[in-house]
């Protein structure tokens, strides 16, 4: 199944309810297969009353659902039994295009390859670079570059020191003995 031009279609459906499709996934299985429609809201405007950005709700969620399940109903383009998912991004918010790579230059990301390069196909590390077409990763010291042609997956890593839901790391000083030391 062709996952680009069920988003492409998504899209065009998404857009009449403001929200626009970030991408889609399929994860076949023997039972039931899942099919997971990913919502964002367009970049233009949408800030709440005190500047912040809106972000993706159940709400928008239950109203794409209803209108891609109609469409799935009629046209038909999935095979099988499956389930329908349509979720926001989240915090490790899925990237499917060159140009939601670029949108997180200098972020974390986690990345499968479809071929092994340099004899690997995960990497995690820093998102460098986004010329078009190509990415540059830097991972354990160590500088990739590859096609987006090239990503089976992709997701941004969360900084959970900086959304504050992890401690921040102590700095200098000095620690307390520990018990073993007394």
């Amino acid at each position: 199944m062709d996952t680009q031009a069920l988003a492409q279609r998504f899209t065009t459906i998404l857009s009449d309810l403001g929200l626009e499709c970030l991408g889609v996934e399929f994860l076949p299985s023997n039972g039931q297969s899942t099919l997971r429609v990913y919502l964002d809201l367009p970049e233009r405007g949408d800030a709440g009353d005190d500047g912040t950005r809106r972000e993706v709700g159940i709400e928008d969620c239950e109203r794409a659902s209803r209108e891609l399940s109609a469409m799935l109903d009629v046209e038909d383009p999935v095979p099988g039994h499956y389930v329908l998912e349509v979720s926001s991004p989240g915090l490790d918010r899925p990237l499917f295009t060159a140009e939601q790579f670029a949108k997180v230059r200098e972020q974390e990301v986690k990345l499968l390859l479809r071929m092994p390069l340099e004899g690997r196909r995960r990497l995690r590390g820093k998102l460098v670079a986004v010329d078009g077409e190509l990415i540059t990763l830097e991972a354990d010291g160590k500088i990739f570059e590859f096609e987006h042609a090239m990503v089976e997956s992709a997701r941004v890593v969360p900084d959970w020191v900086a959304l504050g839901y992890a401690p921040q790391p102590k700095r200098g000083g000095r620690s307390a003995p520990s018990k073993a030391s007394k």
